[in-house]
């Protein structure tokens, strides 16, 4: 790959280009227009990334890759942090993340005093589970088939812990912006004894974005907490926490926002703090948010990183990540709807989608199933997925697109999916 370089103003004056041609409305779907953007610009982003060459690479959900300038940062600050140890991180680290903590609160439009650092979304998640301090024996906890495991895992956790009853439901299929939101309206009915719900932002398993806003309001007015998992949103669409009006939020830095591996937020309002007990190791007293974090050593020079990440991200902008990724998933999904044996799961209504969505063959709904078509995608056609189990539909192959992803790229699926449809 040709090491094109692209300044830092370079790439503002590409994201603003990029947004300008982006200027259609958020709910029209254009799956084969160029809302996203001039493809010779977005060649130019791709440019930024060492992509493998061994595979067509569509299973970004893991984790992102950096781009090239976040990786020559963090190999420079590697390099200072091995070579420095702990000279810097007991004398320079807690001075230098001041300003990057000030960095990442201002992306997320929270205050400072809001946030803390973990080492990724899901210790961000179990700490908010763990720590949640106003459940009592004989309350019930909510959950849906599409969250993460390790948070169902952390609900179940709350059953021995603290004596609670997990409950949980499954998603409507195929999904509807409002049938969403009465879906999560009649579980809460029908259990008046929920005190506690998880709501993951973007699904990991089929991509389903859930109208967060509308779902929290709907649950605060039933006296229900809710814990929102932001892992795959943060960087994969456009918003700022307060558009959610969530209390308490697990985020990412190494998936969508493309910082090093190790390195998660978590959020809580800061009138909600005291709800969150203070983690095991931390000591002292007061409503300080870091004390309901205790990571020990962490990856130093990954959290130094953070700002070539936001860097780059914040260059290209939000909205036209949110509008070149779901561009690069309707070109392939939208294409595939009606065709045959495929089903998509995850609807064509622009504000349930974006980079992320499965499919299956029809009928096909075991683990086995879909293993074999993932791994016969790979043999026979050189494209990367990987199979996704949990939901109650059954399980699907997972697709998920990045900005170095081309239209080339989504091309050759479309092509193997249809010998198989």
């Amino acid at each position: 790959m040709a090491q094109q370089q692209i300044d830092r103003r370079g790439l503002i004056g590409l994201g603003l280009a990029l947004s300008a041609a982006a200027g259609a409305s958020h709910a029209a779907p254009a799956p084969t227009s160029a809302a996203a953007g001039n493809p010779a610009d977005w060649s130019a982003v791709a440019a930024q990334y060492d992509v493998t060459s061994e595979v067509t690479q569509l299973e970004n959900g893991n984790w992102g890759m950096m781009a090239r300038s976040v990786q020559a940062a963090y190999e420079r600050n590697l390099e200072m942090v091995n070579r420095s140890t702990s000279y810097y991180s007991r004398r320079g680290f807690g001075a230098d993340m001041t300003p990057i903590r000030a960095r990442v609160a201002a992306n997320l439009g929270v205050g400072v005093d809001e946030i803390a650092f973990t080492r990724g979304a899901t210790e961000s998640l179990l700490t908010l589970v763990g720590g949640y301090n106003r459940l009592r024996p004989g309350d019930q906890v909510l959950y849906a088939d599409l969250d993460y495991d390790s948070t169902q895992a952390g609900f179940r956790w709350l059953a021995q812990r603290r004596g609670v009853e997990p409950v949980t439901f499954a998603l409507p299929e195929p999904a509807t912006y409002q049938g969403l939101i009465d879906a999560y309206a009649a579980a809460l009915a029908a259990h008046p004894r929920v005190k506690l719900m998880l709501l993951t932002h973007v699904g990991h398993r089929t991509g389903l974005v859930v109208p967060v806003a509308e779902i929290v309001a709907l649950a605060r007015a039933h006296g229900v907490d809710v814990i929102v998992d932001s892992a795959h949103a943060w960087g994969q669409l456009d918003f700022k926490l307060g558009d959610l009006g969530a209390d308490f939020v697990g985020l990412t830095c190494q998936k969508w926002i493309g910082a090093p591996i190790g390195v998660g937020v978590l959020y809580i309002r800061r009138s909600r703090i005291a709800d969150i007990d203070p983690a095991m190791g931390a000591e002292g007293a007061g409503d300080d948010i870091g004390r309901r974090v205790h990571t020990g050593t962490s990856n130093f020079a990954g959290f130094l990183t953070v700002p070539q990440a936001l860097d780059f991200h914040e260059s290209i902008g939000a909205g036209a990540k949110e509008r070149r990724l779901r561009q690069l998933r309707d070109r392939w999904a939208e294409a595939l709807r009606d065709h045959g044996r495929i089903e998509i799961l995850t609807p064509s209504d622009p504000r349930l989608t974006c980079a992320i969505t499965s499919f299956r063959l029809r009928g096909q709904t075991s683990p086995e199933q879909n293993r074999a078509l993932a791994a016969d995608l790979l043999k026979r056609f050189n494209i990367f997925t990987v199979e996704r189990s949990g939901a109650a539909s059954g399980s699907c192959v997972r697709v998920t697109p990045a900005l170095f992803t081309t239209e080339a790229d989504i091309d050759r699926l479309i092509a193997a999916l249809r010998t198989y449809a």
